[in-house]
């Protein structure tokens, strides 16, 4: 019996010998950026960390925080999985109720958005791929009610972020 074993990626660590490069985030450091006390945010694989292969943040919400409204991406995809709580997920047609072990996967281009309108805090993974500084992004959010709605507008399409 032969195996078919689709394709693999091209090598990308050529070295005969292996190194010691990985490294460990413990679950209980603080978060790495706090949205006013409704969000915080912990950097677990920024674009740095990774080589620009893919962000991996955990994101931790506050009941009843909202979240941003239906929008999309050209440079970059993205997935939610629902680690704790019930969030609500725009699936580019509907808000639909995510629950614990839920995965969302949105591609370029596809229509999205998520919030917290739960009586209880929420927990999910958020993955972006490749890696970008989206943690320019969580929090540059703060500064949006100090710009004009020029500079939103051009901060939004430098972040890869646009609405609908």
């Amino acid at each position: 019996m032969s195996l078919v074993v689709p394709p693999y990626p091209p090598a990308r660590y050529t070295h005969d010998k292996p190194e010691v490069s990985a490294w460990l985030k413990r679950g209980d450091a603080p978060p790495d950026h706090d949205s006013f006390g409704l969000v915080q945010y912990r950097y677990l694989a920024d674009q740095r960390a990774t080589g620009g292969d893919y962000g991996l943040y955990r994101v931790d919400i506050a009941p009843k925080a909202g979240g941003p409204g239906p929008h999309f991406h050209r440079a970059m995809s993205e997935a939610f999985y629902v680690l704790s709580g019930s969030m609500k997920l725009y699936n580019g047609t509907e808000w639909v109720h995510g629950h614990q072990n839920d995965f969302l996967y949105v591609p370029p281009g596809g229509v999205h958005g998520f919030r917290n309108e739960a009586d209880e805090p929420a927990s999910i993974l958020m993955v972006f791929s490749p890696g970008a500084p989206r943690e320019h992004y969580f929090e540059g959010l703060s500064q949006l009610g100090d710009m004009t709605e020029e500079e939103r507008r051009e901060w939004f399409i430098a972040n890869d972020n646009f609405f609908v």
